[in-house]
């Protein structure tokens, strides 16, 4: 019994899927400070749709990355910090160029595609291991995202 953490998961299986949350909250954070700098840079004649858009994007990745390393508390673990970690380890990159709208579109497409790569991921890892609470939140962070993904890539016509 003395294998299980606080909310009755194996801790070894529990501190597995924490370095996957952690990694997940590198990329979602790294891709909350590219989206302000597309919000607050962009230019051009979508400012005013995209300027709005983009601000929606940031509060909810605000908010995801508050949830994120809450699980990784609830699981028994400590989430990072720093940003100079979260650039280390974070597959989406530094946005270079914040004020063209069709870009940063690009640029969200191919950050949601690595997002959900790990989501699924981390989901996959959560059943195996009977942990409902982040399998349900990777669950809809997917069907939230995969919407969203029509979406912008209908807004590029692809």
């Amino acid at each position: 019994m003395d294998n299980l953490n606080r909310i009755g998961l194996d801790t070894k299986e529990s501190k597995e899927l924490a370095v996957l949350l952690s990694d997940l909250l590198a990329n979602y954070s790294t891709f909350y400070q590219n989206t302000r700098g597309y919000h607050w840079n962009i230019r051009g004649d979508k400012f005013f749709e995209l300027h709005l858009k983009f601000e929606e994007l940031y509060n909810d990745l605000f908010e995801k990355i508050d949830e994120v390393a809450e699980r990784i508390l609830t699981l028994g673990h400590m989430p990072e910090h720093k940003f100079s970690e979260y650039l280390k380890s974070s597959a989406v990159t530094e946005s270079k160029e914040v004020t063209n709208g069709y870009k940063a579109i690009e640029e969200i497409l191919q950050a949601f595609k690595t997002l959900l790569s790990k989501q699924r991921h981390i989901l996959n890892l959560s059943a195996e291991i009977n942990d409902e609470g982040t399998n349900a939140q990777m669950s809809d962070y997917i069907r939230e995202q995969e919407k969203l993904v029509w979406m912008y890539s209908a807004f590029l016509n692809k």
